[in-house]
């Protein structure tokens, strides 16, 4: 049987909770068997901390571990949260009011063309407040799970740095 290692195709269930601002754990994300997480393991840009407590465990093992905000995706930095022209928002002239709704997550990429996600926090006249924490910024998270398959990567996955077929990409 399989153990995850480097270029292993980990599957995982999973529950994602997170400690709120009153010491509670709050579940925000939940991996369940009809649809699991699937993963390239070594190349999977999850926080480095995660797949260190995941190496070695083969199908069936259970999981309990949680990652501190460093060990996981930083702390929330009060300098990601900025004020971007209403104007850049504009296609053909237009503003999706829809897409411009405080909460919603949009694709945006930066002046070297770098992809991100940004959350929408504030729509003015002229401003649009844009947030671009990741979600997961300054909490600490507890994950609960159990591993459900591991496989070696095939050629073309490691080629192409993620998982294919059931559970992955699909070109």
């Amino acid at each position: 049987m399989a153990s995850i290692a480097q270029n292993s195709v980990v599957t995982l269930t999973y529950d994602l909770s997170v400690t709120d601002e009153n010491q509670q754990k709050v579940l925000v994300e939940q991996a369940e068997a009809d649809e699991p997480m699937v993963f390239l393991f070594g190349h999977s840009g999850l926080p480095e901390e995660f797949e260190r407590q995941l190496d070695g465990k083969s199908p069936g093992d259970s999981f309990s571990f949680s990652l501190s905000p460093e060990q996981g995706y930083g702390d929330y930095d009060q300098q990601a949260v900025v004020e971007i022209p209403k104007q850049v928002f504009e296609i053909d002239g237009q503003i999706d009011d829809q897409m411009l709704q405080e909460g919603n997550y949009l694709p945006m990429a930066d002046n070297e063309g770098n992809h991100m996600q940004a959350k929408v926090v504030a729509v003015g006249d002229e401003q649009v407040t844009m947030d671009f924490n990741h979600p997961l910024a300054g909490m600490v998270m507890h994950f609960e799970g159990k591993v459900q398959d591991v496989r070696p990567a095939t050629p073309e996955e490691l080629a192409h740095g993620h998982v294919h077929g059931e559970g992955g990409h699909h070109h």
